[in-house]
């Protein structure tokens, strides 16, 4: 019997592992300038020729900034949310690729969601490595945007 499984992208902010489905992330590029007030976790990034909208989400768990920080260092994840707009996240190292069981991914409690600033995440996986686990939370997309119009 096969395990069913699904292919993420895996990365750390800070001491979280989150992840996003491969068919989401539109592409992995070194990290360039961003452009923000710094007042919010919000900036843009010239990627080609369009405007991209950056996601700090290190600020937004943490109240300290990525964005600011040296733009030599690092990563900018693309991804694309199910309307098609683009978006980055800034990461501080590269994206793993991972294949992982759907056995392993559960889903998060509502209460939680709604209590903690991982409300952008709707399921997490618990992936056995070794002797112990590696714990990922799997980011919704659609829920990263529409959250950031409403907070200040």
């Amino acid at each position: 019997m096969t395990k069913k499984l699904i292919k993420l992208i895996v990365f750390t902010i800070k001491n979280l592992n989150f992840s996003l489905p491969i068919e989401r992330v539109y592409k992995i590029l070194n990290r360039t300038t961003i452009y923000s007030s710094g007042t919010n976790q919000v900036g843009i990034a010239h990627i080609s020729d369009r405007e991209i909208t950056v996601i700090d989400l290190h600020r937004r768990f943490f109240k300290a900034s990525l964005i600011n920080e040296s733009e030599s260092n690092g990563y900018l994840v693309i991804l694309q949310n199910t309307t098609g707009e683009l978006y980055g996240i800034p990461v501080a190292e590269a994206p793993i690729l991972m294949d992982v069981p759907l056995s392993t991914i559960r889903v998060l409690p509502e209460t939680y969601r709604q209590a903690d600033t991982l409300e952008i995440a709707r399921h997490v996986a618990v992936i056995p490595q070794g002797e112990g686990a590696l714990t990922v939370f799997l980011l919704d997309v659609d829920l990263l945007l529409p959250k950031l119009q409403t907070t200040h």
